[in-house]
């Protein structure tokens, strides 16, 4: 059996100054627990959330925090220190922090070890909502992304949700969890993105995930088995290669895969709204198991057994998104795929549901058996051309596949 791939691993973390530099707490325990070795740097805005104790006593290391300390550049000085590691993690990467490194600025041990370093460097930014939509921000991340080589930078995150000002939005920083996923992501796929690797750069995607939920009472719901890991695994590799993408996603549970930007809704209505919100864009990858039905009205407490036996549940058909992203108009992205999930007659069910929703390709799926849940799947793709059937693959390798065609599509028309 192979070992972890963070054994013996070095990870510089940089902890910027915010609400979300608790987190980095859980992230240095989950760090270690992978067989990681951990170092610390300390912004100022940093230590006012958490202590430079909490991260010593964790990462078993004195924490850094000055530019101009005598006494430590003795032994572990600023360009030694980003030398010494093989990944630099800034977790949470403040509005700031992003700012200084786009533009060459280093006036701390923060911004300074940016500079210096010649190794990966992954950011979990975390910031207001209207500070992270901010076109300089996104201006800022978007270069940072772009630069060629080791300079490039990966991102992670951020999620969307309840901030600790009280709105709501994109910008609450990764889960640790979400952020190891992303850095044991780093040194599996070690190569540096440049220009050449990220051939949808400039491009928007959006992609639907997982199941929907509607719910019938306060206890119970319709539902289905998707995983999400296929739409997850698509979303993942579209930001690899440059896009910027939005992940709208049923309940689920997984981790938000690097550089993506996730919107979690649970009903199709939900999913509807979050997705037509997400265009215009130049992909729409569709792979969402949204339910074909709800209930006509959810009952406000929950439906006890009665001895009349059990209730009478009136439905309604949920709205179409696909065909809806689908149809003509100054919204329709330039690219529609969709997803059919079969059990039978797989190219001929494929093929029909292309046609009638009007996208342009569609994903056949076997979901006969071992599918949900499972790593692996069985795929066709049907476009304008023909069928395109591929072998049982790891749904990640699907996705590579998938996303080659989407380059292909795209700089055949260049």
């Amino acid at each position: 059996m192979s070992p972890p791939v963070l054994t013996t691993r070095k990870i510089l973390l940089i902890v910027g100054g915010g609400i979300a530099a608790y987190k980095a707490l859980e992230l240095v325990r989950l760090l270690k627990k992978a067989g990681a070795e951990v170092r610390a740097v300390l912004t100022e805005g940093g230590a006012a959330f958490v202590t430079p104790l909490s991260l010593a006593a964790l990462t078993g290391h004195p924490v850094r925090m000055g530019l101009f300390l005598p006494d430590d550049e003795t032994t572990m000085g600023h360009i030694e220190l980003s030398r010494w590691a093989d990944l630099v993690v800034v977790a949470p990467a403040t509005a700031g922090l992003i700012g200084k490194a786009a533009n060459g600025l280093a006036d701390d041990l923060a911004s300074t070890t940016l500079l210096a370093t010649d190794k990966r460097v992954l950011l979990a930014p975390a910031m207001n909502v209207r500070m992270w939509q901010h076109p300089a921000v996104q201006a800022n991340v978007a270069r940072l992304q772009g630069f060629a080589g080791l300079h490039g930078m990966a991102v992670v995150g951020p999620d969307e949700g309840e901030m600790a000002c009280g709105e709501f939005g994109p910008g609450r920083m990764a889960e640790p969890s979400a952020i190891l996923a992303a850095i044991e992501d780093l040194f599996e796929h070690p190569g540096a993105p440049g220009a050449a690797d990220r051939p949808l750069a400039g491009r928007r995607a959006v992609v639907t995930a997982g199941p929907t939920f509607e719910p019938i009472d306060p206890v119970r719901g319709l539902t289905n088995r998707s995983s999400g890991k296929q739409g997850y695994a698509i979303a993942g590799v579209l930001a690899a290669r440059g896009a910027e993408v939005t992940l709208v996603s049923g309940p689920t549970g997984l981790p938000v895969p690097a550089g993506v930007r996730r919107v979690e809704v649970e009903t199709a209505l939900q999913m509807q709204a979050a997705t037509q919100a997400a265009l215009p864009a130049d992909i729409a990858v569709l792979s969402a198991a949204v339910a074909d039905w709800r209930v006509d009205t959810v009952a406000g407490g929950k439906i006890k057994k009665a001895p009349g036996g059990p209730p009478t549940l009136a439905l309604i058909e949920n709205p179409d998104i696909l065909a809806g992203v689908a149809a003509p108009g100054p919204m329709r992205p330039g690219l529609v795929i969709g997803f059919a999930a079969e059990t039978t007659d797989l190219e001929a069910n494929a093929r029909a549901k292309r046609s009638r929703k009007g996208c342009d390709w569609i994903v056949g799926n076997d979901v006969s058996a071992d599918v949900f849940g499972a790593d692996g799947n069985t795929v066709l793709l049907v476009t304008a051309e023909g069928v395109d059937a591929w072998p049982r693959l790891s749904k990640t390798a699907v996705a590579t596949r998938l996303v080659d065609r989407i380059v292909d599509h795209f700089t055949s028309r260049t």
